[in-house]
């Protein structure tokens, strides 16, 4: 028994008549009531009542018409599943951010690649450290991530995406809040707030070296995990902060953003493993990119 047997006899079945399902099946009439025989005698069953006018089921064809039915719908899902599987169009994919990115890209991005591609699932998470996200690209607990280079892993490929100016962000009651723009040097002695020494954050090593290449010595006060609670402490009046633009998106009552004078900017790049081949993360990757 081969699938083609299975089209023959529901071709028959449909048609009723042996004529229209080889016309049907671009074939000559022979070689289908052939092929139809062979098929009862692997059966060991009669599927047609025959005349010389039509073919009729019987009660053990009508039986089997249900399941050869379902059977070939089966198969036809498949192919087209693997088919699109091929396009890059269904899968799940898991996209992890840097706390900037989380505010002010990831809702675009969410629904950009949910209307370019629908077939895909995917999941987000926000408020990861590089190195945390480099972490997870290797074990593949994310496929895909957004995030602040440099990431020095020849096993990742990374794709800058755009370069993003860094601002101060001050409490509201803070003396530069007044000015239009602060520079580096004008954070001498001021309480810093930074991401985390210990976790390698990409963020505290550019604002340290940004300071001391302005001749401040830089006064830490408070390091945290996340971007949302060094904004927070902030606002609570508790130092100063350098954040990249983006962060601007999150608004809290008391604190003001400034820009920083001169061009100091960091690096938005998307990665992901360069081992991964799967369709539906490179099609995730160029939608990505297309962004910008």
């Amino acid at each position: 028994m081969n699938l083609r047997q299975l089209r023959y006899f529901a071709a028959v079945a449909e048609e009723r008549h042996f004529g229209r399902a080889a016309a049907r099946l671009h074939m000559a009439q022979p070689p289908l009531s052939q092929a139809i025989r062979q098929l009862e005698g692997e059966l060991g069953v009669e599927l047609f009542h025959r005349t010389t006018r039509r073919v009729d089921l019987t009660d053990a064809g009508r039986a089997y018409l249900d399941r050869v039915r379902a059977v070939l719908a089966g198969i036809d899902e498949a192919a087209d599943h693997a088919r699109r599987v091929a396009a890059g169009v269904v899968g799940h994919l898991t996209l992890g951010c840097v706390g900037s990115a989380t505010y002010s890209l990831l809702p675009t991005l969410s629904r950009h690649l949910t209307a370019e591609l629908p077939g895909i699932d995917f999941a987000f998470r926000g408020e990861m450290l590089v190195p945390d996200q480099v972490g997870a690209l290797h074990s593949g607990a994310i496929d895909v991530a957004l995030l602040r280079p440099p990431a020095a892993d020849p096993a990742l490929s990374v794709h800058v995406l755009r370069k993003e100016r860094l601002v101060a962000a001050l409490p509201a009651e803070h003396a530069l809040a007044a000015e239009s723009r602060v520079r580096a040097a004008d954070l001498a002695g001021a309480d810093l707030i930074v991401h985390l020494a210990d976790r390698h954050s990409v963020m505290h090593d550019v604002v340290l070296d940004l300071l001391r290449d302005a001749g401040v010595e830089p006064c830490i006060r408070h390091e945290v995990g996340e971007t949302s609670t060094l904004v927070t402490l902030v606002a609570g009046g508790l130092g100063v902060a350098v954040v990249p633009e983006p962060v601007t998106a999150l608004a809290l009552s008391g604190v003001v953003y400034r820009p920083l004078a001169g061009s100091a900017s960091i690096e938005l790049a998307v990665a992901h493993r360069a081992d991964r081949r799967e369709p539906h993360l490179a099609r995730a990757v160029e939608v990505i990119r297309g962004l910008f």
